[in-house]
């Protein structure tokens, strides 16, 4: 399945804005404060997964990106991902790491603070209109911890891995 700007987007749509990212109340599932930046710009590639307990997409590729995470995650990159259903389907969220036995970090947010950051962050976003955020959403953070590039909808873990081998040029991947 592909995104509704196109999977190509992935590969062009380059992103500089920071503020909206460092306002998210996100949590961990233990309920601490927690931050994207807590797990950014630590020597790797971070790849945000933004997914939602019934996200029909979500559920179908939770477990390539446990793949991802398990193979990369002592080498290049790693893998977050965030629950935007909220506190109120906490359970619901909890479910679902536990469905798909997932390994790397969870936060949890919620749908409309995703919206509003993806409408300040992206004109296209923005024009489409949606009501709520769709699910799911990518953002990748280089090693250095800038964000340089966010993606609605399915993503192959196949383009992430290319995108990453193509742009590490110059990055040292070490702590």
């Amino acid at each position: 399945m592909t995104s509704r700007f196109g999977i190509a987007t992935l590969l062009l749509l380059v992103i500089s804005v920071v503020a909206p990212l460092q306002a998210l109340e996100l949590q961990d599932f233990n309920g601490k404060a927690a931050k994207i930046e807590d797990f950014s710009g630590k020597g790797k590639w971070l790849v945000v997964m933004i997914w939602a307990h019934d996200c029909h997409v979500c559920n179908q590729e939770a477990s390539n990106y446990d793949f991802f995470h398990d193979a990369y995650k002592d080498k290049t990159a790693t893998v977050l991902g965030i629950s935007i259903d909220g506190l109120a389907k906490k359970a619901k969220a909890e479910a679902f790491i536990a469905r798909h036995n997932l390994s790397f970090p969870n936060l949890i947010g919620n749908s409309q603070e995703f919206k509003q950051l993806f409408s300040e962050i992206s004109p296209e976003f923005a024009k489409a209109g949606w009501q709520a955020m769709p699910t799911p959403g990518f953002l990748i953070y280089d090693p250095k911890g800038k964000l340089v590039v966010q993606e609605i909808g399915g993503v192959p873990v196949t383009l992430i891995e290319a995108y990453i081998e193509r742009n590490s040029a110059g990055f040292d991947n070490k702590r």
